[in-house]
């Protein structure tokens, strides 16, 4: 349970395995795959914003901060001003105070957090009347390996929403793991559970196919449209619109998917963890206040429940891999003590590729060389660990060493409590 729970927050609280772009990317990469979306652009600047606005044809116009997190509409910015996704008059002068307002500031919204998101963009979009609002998503089942459609007739609003108060709306379609492309059958199944007009329905099977392409040709994790809407046209055709798009793909798939991997925002993730990629460090900042420093994922997740389980609470998830060198290490040491809630640090490591004395060498040269005044608990085991123990015992810095696992962390809780 223990460890269910670290994943969950983990989770939560980190999707660097999986990128994220924004609304205005979305509906640029839609658009290369024939998809219907709104018409609109994103700005920079209050004035770019009006700008765009003048060639929209539309009476109201819908401005749309640009932050990674979601209930955007619902949320409010640093500066007290409320609503990330605003409908306003198609006026230029409206346009640019509202711009003005979002721009440059940070949106909190529930998923964001108190700290919230900081809104670079905003995406400047027709505002197009629905007479239906359905949800489509698509993504990987890993317990099945089959990528997975999740379709409901009511859309506009969060799926979870939709499955406490009306789990039946929901309907679930497999697609077999060796198909590239969404049979027209499947299409049309997925299409005619959404609840739309007949005339829409052939509309949003060919958006749903062409949904799918983009997810396996761009090695999509999740693909969401709410509200993927029945809409009628200036010239009279009814289609299916997607109105709302959010993506995230898969990090490993970097190599190939170039361009996607370009629209990263870095300003939209934690500088700690932006940083630490550089230097090849998986690491997610906790809430409590006894920074981990481990070599493998498996092994971080174990010291965190050890740390729970004798009564403390990790600052942090780092794992510093199996290539731990002195650099890395100073690295790790840096960003455990960028917190300074952090009252004590633990060092776990199994010397299997990486050998102990190594690891020793590298923490007793970053105690020195950043002055680190808390208590660094370490527990060493694995290829040359004796020599490792030595160099921890003739160094003069005060690193309490420890073989056992249990006992180290049982030291660790204890002195950052200041026992």
């Amino acid at each position: 349970m223990l460890r269910l729970n670290l994943g969950k927050q983990l989770l939560a609280r980190t999707g660097r395995r999986y990128l994220s772009i924004h609304e205005y990317r979305s509906a640029q990469l839609l658009s290369k795959y024939g998809v219907q979306v709104p018409k609109g652009e994103v700005a920079f600047t209050p004035k770019e914003a009006g700008a765009i606005a003048l060639n929209i044809p539309t009476r109201e116009i819908v401005l749309k901060a640009q932050a990674l997190t979601g209930g955007r509409g619902k949320g409010h910015f640093d500066n007290g001003f409320q609503g990330g996704v605003k409908i306003i008059n198609n006026d230029v002068t409206d346009v640019e105070s509202v711009a003005e307002k979002m721009l440059g500031h940070k949106l909190i919204t529930k998923q964001s957090g108190p700290k919230g998101k900081f809104v670079s963009g905003v995406y400047v979009v027709e505002k197009m009347d629905s007479t239906k609002e359905a949800y489509l998503s698509i993504l990987l089942d890993r317990a099945k390996k089959m990528p997975l459609i999740i379709a409901s007739s009511e859309g506009g609003v969060n799926i979870e929403e939709i499955a406490e108060t009306n789990p039946e709306a929901i309907k679930k379609f497999w697609v077999g793991a060796s198909e590239t492309e969404l049979s027209p059958e499947l299409a049309k199944q997925v299409a005619s559970s959404l609840g739309f007009d007949q005339q829409v329905e052939a509309s949003a099977a060919d958006t749903i196919a062409k949904l799918y392409k983009i997810f396996r040709e761009r090695d999509a994790t999740q693909i969401e449209i709410n509200p993927l809407s029945e809409v009628t046209t200036s010239n009279g055709e009814h289609k299916a619109i997607c109105m709302d798009a959010k993506f995230g793909f898969d990090d490993n798939a970097f190599f190939r998917q170039k361009e996607v991997f370009s629209w990263r925002d870095l300003t939209q993730e934690d500088s700690n963890e932006v940083e630490a990629k550089k230097y090849e460090l998986n690491f997610v900042k906790l809430n409590g206040n006894i920074g981990c420093l481990v070599n493998g994922a498996g092994l971080a997740m174990a010291t965190m429940d050890v740390i729970k389980l004798n009564g403390g609470d990790p600052a942090n998830f780092l794992d510093c891999g199996g290539g731990a060198t002195p650099e890395t290490i100073k690295k790790g040491f840096e960003l455990i003590l960028s917190n300074d809630k952090v009252d004590a640090i633990f060092v776990n490591i199994f010397g299997g590729i990486v050998r102990c004395d190594h690891v020793a060498l590298g923490l007793v040269a970053a105690a020195k060389e950043l002055n680190i005044k808390i208590p660094i608990v370490a527990r060493l085991q694995g290829t040359n660990l004796d020599e490792g123990r030595e160099i921890i015992e003739k160094s003069r810095v005060k690193i309490y060493s420890f073989d056992e696992l249990d006992p180290a962390a049982k030291n660790a809780v204890e002195l950052a409590n200041g026992a």
